[in-house]
């Protein structure tokens, strides 16, 4: 299908299924943060998948084309990259899989109804409004900071609309690791699972991939660390099999 590219767009391959993305880098672009939450979460046959704050739609592309769920909706509040989100499914022939919804994710319980997902996924702001150098240009500044939603916006809204049982998994920062934990037992999302990313084996960690179950008991299990480099611009081998390279 031809789908027309605007002003500054661009077309990214994203390696798995011969799928690409468009992308504007004036506005923002993906970054490997989106990529290893897809290797990270794991969607089962039939699953309904909702990305909160989906940006140009890279989550719920990916995991169509690494899962067997059965449908993916990306919510974005931005109403040029939700735009781009749906040109890009459009461009790879997912219209009956993923779908892209315009609005803001304080009220996406209300859009789409409690109980009504088995997963919700987000790669929310990572940045209060106090911490780090704000981006002057807005749409930049909305994805790296919380301009527009919280953390507890992003907690509670996964709550409400997961079913029980249903799955939320979110990448964040180490620093406020506390502060995720705390949020997400207080809505009755129990962790699960947690993996920390290191950017080389003899650094701090930069990220961490986060599983909370609906209603779950208590017990989480940490994973293996996860290392990006292994030299300096060389992957190790679990980023490039996560890449699809």
């Amino acid at each position: 299908m031809k789908v027309e590219l605007k002003k500054g767009e661009r077309l990214d391959e994203l390696h798995r299924n011969g799928y690409r993305i468009i992308q504007n880098p004036e506005r923002f672009c993906f970054g490997m943060d989106a990529v290893l939450m897809c290797g990270f979460a794991r969607i089962k046959r039939g699953e309904r998948v909702l990305d909160l704050g989906t940006g140009t739609g890279i989550i719920p592309i990916l995991l169509e084309a690494r899962t067997k769920g059965a449908s993916f909706t990306g919510l974005e509040i931005q109403p040029e990259s939700a735009d781009m989100a749906e040109r890009s499914v459009r461009l790879n022939h997912l219209q009956e899989r993923v779908h892209i919804v315009t609005g803001d994710i304080k009220e996406a319980v209300h859009i789409f109804g409690a109980a009504s997902y088995h997963v919700v996924t987000c790669n929310p702001p990572y940045m209060t409004g106090g911490h780090g150098l704000q981006n002057p240009d807005q749409p930049k500044a909305i994805a790296r900071h919380e301009v527009l939603c919280t953390l507890e916006d992003v907690i509670s809204q996964a709550a409400g609309l997961l079913m029980p049982g249903g799955r939320f998994y979110m990448v964040h920062r180490p620093f406020r690791l506390a502060e995720i934990m705390t949020g997400l037992c207080s809505h009755g999302l129990e962790p699960k699972r947690m993996q920390l990313v290191y950017p080389y084996v003899d650094r701090e960690p930069n990220m961490v991939l986060l599983e909370a179950l609906k209603g779950g008991k208590p017990r989480v299990t940490v994973e293996k660390p996860l290392i990006i480099y292994k030299a300096r611009g060389k992957y190790t081998d679990e980023i490039y099999d996560i890449y699809g390279y």
